[in-house]
């Protein structure tokens, strides 16, 4: 039997954009508790995608998200010694994090020298619905549109 939920943690929002989002970020961008080196590369990602984009950074930055975020996904689901991928609805918060951890996921894997440079550029892209993290959600989704017939095992 399943315990009880565990309680939900109130974040920090950071101390430029002060979003909660931007602090979300910055923390999946984190590596060995090196806050401090994950804010000055997010920040100096954000100055350049302002000089590319004319636009205010943070609005990029949300846009890109949003472009991200997937609706649906594939769970395994196991019947009768068959294992089956069921498409399942994302709820609002895996999409968040699912989003977050897939453009650092391909700013890390993209060509080039510099983390915030990278980061920057998958940012643009993501925002103009172009990029690696868009192609990651458009396969989710295909996953998902494939497996459709498997719908009626969602529990």
């Amino acid at each position: 039997m399943r315990r009880r939920r565990a309680p939900e943690r109130k974040i920090q929002p950071d101390p430029v954009y002060n979003s909660e989002l931007v602090a979300k970020f910055i923390n999946n961008l984190m590596w060995d508790g090196k806050k401090s080196l994950a804010q000055k590369i997010f920040y100096r990602a954000m100055e350049i995608v302002k000089e590319k984009t004319n636009e205010n950074p943070l609005h990029v930055f949300q846009k890109a998200i949003e472009n991200v975020k997937p609706s649906m996904e594939v769970r395994s689901r196991r019947i009768g010694g068959a294992t089956y991928q069921v498409p399942v609805e994302v709820r609002p918060k895996r999409q968040i994090s699912l989003a977050i951890k897939w453009i650092i996921q391909a700013a890390r894997n993209r060509p080039g020298r510099r983390m915030y440079e990278k980061l920057a550029a998958e940012i643009i892209d993501a925002y103009k619905g172009t990029g690696n993290a868009v192609k990651t959600k458009e396969n989710v989704h295909k996953m998902a549109e494939a497996n459709r017939v498997f719908a009626h095992f969602r529990w």
